[in-house]
This record gives C-alpha cells, structure tokens and sequence, in this order.
C-alpha cells in the first residue's frame, strides 16, 4: 500500500458509522414516502409497493454496482466522483413525482416502475451506493480491522427509516414537508461523507487492503460460492414481498403495513450480521420449527381473520431471513471482495423481487410464489444450526437407515390423520397435537435435506394445498396486477360469488327466474339500494347514474326506464367476468351501459361537469382502502362531475377502518348534507343480503331529506363525529382510525 503522508490519520470508526446510519435511514425513509406520493395516481393495489419494491432494489443493485466499479480508483479520485455526483443529483430536490401520462390498461406493471425510477432515481441510487462505498473507505485504513459490522448498523439505521414514516413522518408531517425535510436530509449526508472522504485523504490505495493491511490480491471467489450467495439473497427478498401482498391485500394499502415485512427484513440483517454470532446461531435453529410450522400453512388459500395467522406469516419472514442471511454472512469472502459481495448479495435481492412482483402476477392464477419461496428456503436454511443425532456415539448405519424409514413412514401416518382433522372445528386440540407431531418429525428429518423438504410440501398439501391445487386445475381464479378473484359456483344453493382476498365482493344467483335480484350489500334496504329505487324520485323520469367500482355489477340491476348507467372499473379481468357471462347483471339489466376502464378519479376528472346525477363509490379491494378515493382533491372531482342538486353515495363497509370521521371532516369542510345508512338485514340464505353502511352526502339538504324520509325500519342517521381533518393527497393518515379489536378476529 502506498501513502501519500507518513503520518496515518485517525481511523474514526464513528464518522463511518454515523454516515452509514443517516445513509440507510434516508434511503428507506424515501420508500414509503414516495409510494404514498405515488397513491392518487397508482391506486392502493398491494403490487403498487410490490412494484415500488422491485425498483428500489434495481436502484439499489446499480448503486452496489458503481460502488464495486469506483472501488477501482484511487481513495482520492473515488471521493473528488461521488461527491460531484452526489452534488449534481442535489439538482433533482426535492423529491417530486415525474410527469407520465397515465399507463394504459393492462400496462401498470411496467408503467409503475418507470414512474417511480424517473422520480427518485438519481438521488436513491447514489445514497442506496453509499453504505457499501463508506465500508470500503473505512477498511481502508491499516489499523481498521474488519468492516462487516458497518453492514449491521446499516440495517438498524434503514429499519429506523422505515418505523419513522408510519409513525412519525406521515402523521406530523404533509407530503411537501417531508420532501423538503428529506432534502436537509440528504445534505447532511453531502456534509458527512464529505468528512469522510477527508479523514482518508493521506491513504492513496487503488487495491482494497486485507485485514493485514497489505493491499496483494485476495483469491478469486469461485462461482458456485457466488450463485450460493445470490439464492440466499434473493429467497429472503422473494419472500419479504409475497408477505406484503398478504397483508396489504386484506387490511389497507399504506405504509404501516408495508414497512413491517420490509422492517423484519432489515433487522434479520442486523442480527445476522453481527460480530457475536450466538443469537443467529439461536434463530437460525428455531428456523426450521418456523419452517415446518407456520411453513405447512402456506398453500391454504381460505385465510382465518385475526392476528394468528398475521403474527404466523410475519414469524416465518423473521426466523427464515434470520437464518438465511446469517448463512451469507458465514460464507462471506475476505474483505477484499467486500464489494463483490454486496453487489452479488443486491443482485440476489433484486432476482428474489423480480420474481415476485413481475413475473409470478403474470404465472401464476394464485400466490404460489410465497409455497415456493418457503420450499425454497427449507432448501438452503443451515443444516448444521441443529445438532446431527445421527452421529450419537455407538449409532450404527444400519439403525440411522432403520430410523429414518420408521420417521418416514410414522410422517405420512400423521399427514392423513392431519388431513381428516383439518377442516374439523370440534377436533381442534388433535390437530393441533399432530401438528406438534409432524414438526417434530421434521426436525429430526433435517439431516435429510430432501426429506425434511418433501415432509413440508406434504404438510403444505394436506394443510389446504390439495383445495388450492384443485382450484387451479378447475380455473376458479383470475389473476390480475390488481388482486386475485376468485369465482365458486354452490349448485345446492343455485349461487355462484366473487371473492377478492378474503372478501367477498357479490354474488348472483344462477336461477334464471332470480338472476336479476341484486344481493349482498346491495340489498332493497341497503343505503345503495333505496337510492336508486329513489333515483327518479330525486332527480327526475332520466337520471344518470355513475358506479365506481364494478364487482359482479350488482348495482346494473336497479336499473329504471329512462336511467342510463356509467361504470368505472380499473381493472380489465373483472369486466371480463362480465363481458364473458359468469356474471351477468351487467348484461341482463343495463347492456347498452359504458364500463370505462382506469382509475375513475383521473377519468371522472375528465367528465363534463355536471353530467352525473347519483354517484356510487364502491372501489374497495378485498378490505384495503385506495385512500386517494377518499381524499379532498378525490371529492372535489366528485363533485364537479355531481349535478347541483347530485348525490353522493360511499360504501364504507370495513372490518379494520372507521372511515366514517374522514367523510364527516368532509362533509364539514365543504359545507355538504350527508346521512348514513346501516344495514343489517336478518339472515336470509334465500336472498343472501349482507350487513353494509353507505353515506349519502349531496350540496342539497332536500335530497337527503327525501332520503330520510322512508319507513322507521329503513332509518338513515346522521354522520358521527368529524375527524380534526380532511385527508389530503398531501397529508392523510389512517392511524387513529383502526378498529384495533377487529384485529383479533372477524367482527361479529
């Protein structure tokens, strides 16, 4: 190595770490912070942070990719590049979405990335660089020593980003304030690895120095070792997203909910990579009993309400991550490849989100991706983090074969008595013991790579995958970027549904002399229902009459003479459901009627003003709110496209969010009339109507007054208290609103 002083500067490990720390912390700050910029135009579809994912782990591999390539220049020349780079992408602050017109139809799985790349990509791929770059500098220095635990704090510095946007940023903070304040972010990072690049000023090394501090080449990494780091990386990545889809499809769209998987993913890295290795080794063994356990679940595709199976999911992310990246940092090279490693451990990451944001919507009719993700990752979890029974001493071969033979055979015993146990609501406490059984047979299997593999597929299958596998095979299914329907005919009941996640989203009777009748929440005493039985009532012999929200479409079927219907619908594969006769509302009662497809607050920005007389807002996906709906701006195009004397009508039927503040804020704002209608019919297999809450709101008190005016049993209410305020596209959170009891369980 050469020096350019004799005299070494200080090595300052705590600069290196504080810049590192601020880095990261900016770098997953920005995340979610432009994925909820991005919301008003993108929609709240769980792939949209899939989608936002995907691309910041492309701009993070290009960042890891320039670290590994400027490694290649001197100390000096490495500082005088970034910096000037870094200053030069200062340009694009702050932080603002690009101008792209809106994506065509079918298109938003590339439209999404390009928006989000043109709108932070210089600013996130050079910060994204930074982590990787600073540990090179510091390993720099003779008297470092090794740089790996700079990785960990990374992490804990990206997971405190992630924990103060949900609930810091976003709550105190309007979308204008927090650009502006993650742009004094980012020159506070300028500043510090300004100081950084200067406290190494006096060493001029272009060859990456050893832990001796002597700068001889280390030897090559053979192949085998970097397609072994880049599986380990991209499993864990894969799997972080598949989770996220869950939760965000079947609650809500924003980032409290995405940061958690994203969060667990981050912390794994700063537990795996830390220089004490006894609590890796820990988790690394409670991996597999969370592989086998909450592993088997992965193929059920009829999801239980409440937290068990969230805290299951979120478990398995954590253990598995833990366990896999704890395995990478175990076979990590000589510092020398430090960048190397990185970039190959980010090429992975970004594989795993390739995978799962791009391709498997595009695959798959069902999320198989996340069943073979956990396969997957029992293929690679450390076999050694367990200890191997087979080496007891005075066990004979012959016994281990025999052992094996009675683990496998005792194994498929209990996966049938777990299959007939399964759908039993009284046999509980014996399911419960076989499963215990099964995952103690799966650990002593682990020796056995393939066998403990093939017993979780079987768990998996017999724990539901065989239902789901029969579902694909009879195409009840569609798959879209939007979400998963899925569509089951019960020929007892002459009924055919559509599911969308765990919700269900209409049904229609298959009788043709009942086919017309709509049900569900859309019932005569639903508010949805005695608005348009009304709406001639209210508006005169020809209402225009405009849904947002097309589902089984339902709402077609209050059609009145001279009514003429509208329907916006975002996604192409639910009017195909219509278009192609498994539902046929829409053809039976309005046929003539336009469906518009595309997000229906940027296409009713387009309407006429005034062309619209009764509105419905029925947009809602499984449970997840796409909150730029629901908006000041949204209501303001609302009503523009309302008539004067025009009525609004929103569904607000959820099991984990009181929207009813946020329309009441609303309503107070703009000077508005608004009632609220609860229905809770009696049950009625008959009919199959469903316990909804609509909230009529129009500029005209007469119409609601009219409204109001029906029979005692079909009363409507006034809206509840008003939120302290509106939610904008600037500023909306949904935090004081969960129903958090709802969580534990469906909501009687």
């Amino acid at each position: 190595m050469t020096a350019a002083a004799t005299s070494q500067p200080p090595v300052r490990r705590w600069l290196f770490a504080v810049t590192i720390l601020t880095g990261s912390f900016l770098l997953f700050l920005i995340q979610p912070m432009v994925a909820r910029m991005a919301l008003p135009r993108l929609g709240g579809a769980p792939n949209v942070w899939n989608s936002a994912m995907l691309v910041y782990q492309a701009l993070l591999l290009a960042g890891y990719a320039y670290a590994h390539w400027i490694g290649g220049l001197s100390l000096r020349r490495q500082g005088q590049v970034h910096l000037a780079l870094f200053a030069f992408a200062a340009l694009t602050l702050p932080v603002a979405l690009a101008e792209l017109p809106p994506p065509a139809p079918g298109s938003e799985v590339f439209w999404v990335p390009a928006l989000l790349a043109l709108s932070i990509g210089p600013v996130f791929f050079l910060v994204s660089a930074q982590a990787p770059l600073m540990q090179r500098w510091y390993a720099a220095h003779p008297q470092a020593g090794e740089p790996w635990a700079l990785y960990a704090a990374s992490n804990l510095g990206s997971f405190g980003g992630l924990i103060a946007y949900p609930l810091l940023a976003e709550p105190l903070l309007s979308l204008h304030a927090q650009a502006w304040a993650w742009s004094a972010g980012y020159l506070l990072l300028l500043g510090l690895i300004a100081a950084a690049a200067w406290m190494r000023r006096g060493l001029d090394v272009t060859i990456e120095p050893g832990p001796t501090g002597h700068g001889e080449a280390a030897p090559p990494v053979p192949r085998r070792r970097i397609a072994l780091w880049l599986a380990l990386a991209a499993v864990p990545s894969g799997l972080m997203l598949s989770t996220t889809t869950h939760l965000t499809t079947d609650i809500v769209a924003m980032p409290l909910l995405w940061v958690i998987p994203l969060g667990i993913y981050l912390l794994s890295f700063a537990v795996a990579f830390a220089e004490r290795r006894q609590a890796a080794r820990l988790l690394a063994a409670l991996a597999w009993v969370a592989v086998l356990g909450a592993g088997g679940l992965a193929m059920i595709s009829t999801h239980s309400a409440g937290l068990v199976p969230v805290f299951a999911s979120l478990a398995l992310l954590f253990f598995v991550c833990v366990a896999l990246h704890a395995r990478l940092y175990d076979l990590r090279p000589d510092s020398r490849h430090l960048t190397l490693f990185y970039l190959t451990m980010s090429a992975g990451g970004a594989l795993g989100g390739l995978f799962t944001a791009l391709i498997a919507p595009l695959v798959f009719d069902w999320v198989w991706e996340h069943p073979l993700l956990v396969l997957a990752a029992a293929a690679l979890l450390p076999r050694d983090s367990l200890p191997d029974w087979r080496r007891l001493k005075g066990l004979e071969p012959e016994m281990v074969r025999l052992a094996l033979f009675i683990l496998l055979g005792f194994a498929a015993f209990s996966g049938w008595q777990l299959r007939d146990l399964a759908l039993m609501v009284d046999k509980q406490p014996l399911y419960w013991i076989w499963s215990a059984v099964l995952v103690l047979i799966g650990l002593a299997l682990v020796p056995w790579r393939g066998a403990v593999v093939g017993l979780l597929l079987g768990i998996m299958l017999v724990q539901g995958g065989l239902l789901t596998l029969e579902d694909s095979r009879d195409g009840v299914r569609t798959r879209s970027y939007f979400g998963i329907y899925t569509v089951r005919d019960y020929p007892a009941e002459r009924l055919r549904t559509l599911a969308h996640g765990t919700t269900l989203h209409g049904e229609q009777s298959t009788d043709s002399a009942l086919r017309r009748i709509p049900r569900t929440y859309y019932g005569p005493g639903s508010g949805a229902g005695m608005t348009l039985t009304r709406a001639r009532a209210l508006f005169g012999p020809a209402p225009r009459v405009a849904v947002v929200g097309l589902g089984t479409g339902t709402l077609a079927c209050f059609h009145q003479p001279g009514m003429r219907f509208t329907f916006y619908e975002i996604d192409p594969a639910v009017l195909k459901l219509s278009r192609q006769g498994t539902f046929t509302y829409l053809s039976d009662c309005t046929p003539g009627a336009p469906v518009v497809i595309g997000d229906a607050r940027i296409e009713l920005e387009r309407a006429p003003r005034g062309s619209v007389d009764l509105m419905a807002i029925d947009a809602f996906s499984s449970d997840s709110i796409p909150l730029h709906l629901l908006t000041d701006e949204a209501f303001g195009i609302y009503l523009d496209a309302l008539a004067p004397r025009g009525v609004l009508l929103v569904h607000i039927s959820n099991r984990f969010i009181d929207l009813e503040p946020a329309l009441s804020a609303e309503v107070r704002r703009r000077g508005l009339h608004a009632a609220v209608r609860e229905d809770n019919p009696e049950p009625d297999e008959a009919l199959g109507y469903t316990g909804s809450t609509w909230v009529a709101i129009s500029r005209d008190a007469g119409q609601i007054k009219v409204l109001e005016a029906g029979a005692p049993a079909m009363a409507w209410r006034p809206l509840g208290a008003p939120a302290p305020q509106v939610w904008t596209d600037d500023h909306a959170s949904i935090l004081p609103y969960l129903q958090w009891r709802n969580f534990l369980g469906r909501p009687q």
